[in-house]
């Protein structure tokens, strides 16, 4: 199944799918198997990067709509 990744208003990061999950040193979550996983949007949960819900008692609000982003800046290219 390929990667799903649905950004939730006022809640988490779903991922769905096929995946892997890094921290910023390289390091592997161990997922124990699971193709299904909520990421935290709202900075409060005390299971980070993980969602636990958090943001549903201390009302976190954040509206996500699908749009189209404008081209990438070119890149500076050194010679």
């Amino acid at each position: 199944m390929a990667t799903k990744i649905t950004v939730r208003s006022h809640r988490s990061i779903r991922i769905e799918g096929d995946f892997e999950l890094y921290d910023e040193d390289g390091n592997k979550f161990d997922l124990a198997g699971r193709t299904s996983i909520s990421l935290c949007r709202c900075g409060l949960s005390k299971d980070k990067p993980f969602c636990d819900s958090s943001h549903r008692t201390e009302g976190f609000q954040s509206e996500i709509k699908a749009r189209t982003l404008p081209p990438p800046a070119e890149k500076d290219v050194k010679k």
